[in-house]
């Protein structure tokens, strides 16, 4: 009985850390260049599971499938549900508006009509890496427009490099 008091506190914080993982938060590494300049692959992230309220340029973790194998990317959303989108001249437009985008200078000229809808799906986002040059996101086939149930949800702090350590 005794060894039953004495595991029982141990058992409780596995629990609560296998909870807390799996339905709250959990590490996410970065894989790649596609977000560069703003996250570097190795980086160490933590990820809100709990975010189900996407606002553009949110960074969100995606679970896709690319080549018969899943995969989890990070992306930034800059298309919301309804919306359409284009790049004319590194430009971005939304709805036929001109709207900043500060992530990134070298967006080719591309629209959601190029993508094979002319508004963004209902419960659906188009996403984009900050390198587009180097990304694969919503302008590849494989990946298309994201799926509100596929975004994992949203890095909040970057725990890995220290030098960087800090709340996104």
């Amino acid at each position: 009985m005794r060894i039953l008091k004495e595991v029982i506190p141990y058992i409780v914080i596995v629990l609560v850390v296998v909870l807390l993982r799996t339905f709250i938060a959990t590490p996410v590494i970065v894989s790649g260049s596609s977000m560069d300049p703003t996250l570097k692959d190795g980086q160490l992230l933590i990820l809100n599971k709990l975010a189900h309220r996407f606002n553009r340029y949110d960074i969100v973790v995606i679970d896709v499938v690319i080549n018969n194998k899943k995969e989890r990317i990070v992306k930034r959303i800059i298309g919301l549900p309804g919306e359409t989108v284009e790049y004319k001249n590194k430009k971005l437009y939304i709805n036929g508006e001109k709207v900043r985008d500060d992530f990134s200078n070298i967006t080719y000229d591309f629209s959601t009509a190029e993508l094979g809808e002319k508004k963004i799906p209902k419960n659906h986002y188009l996403v984009l890496g900050d390198n587009r040059n180097d990304s694969v996101d919503s302008r590849d086939y494989r990946v298309g427009f994201i799926n509100e149930d596929d975004i994992v949800g949203k890095p909040v702090f970057r725990l890995w490099p220290l030098n960087k350590i800090g709340i996104l």
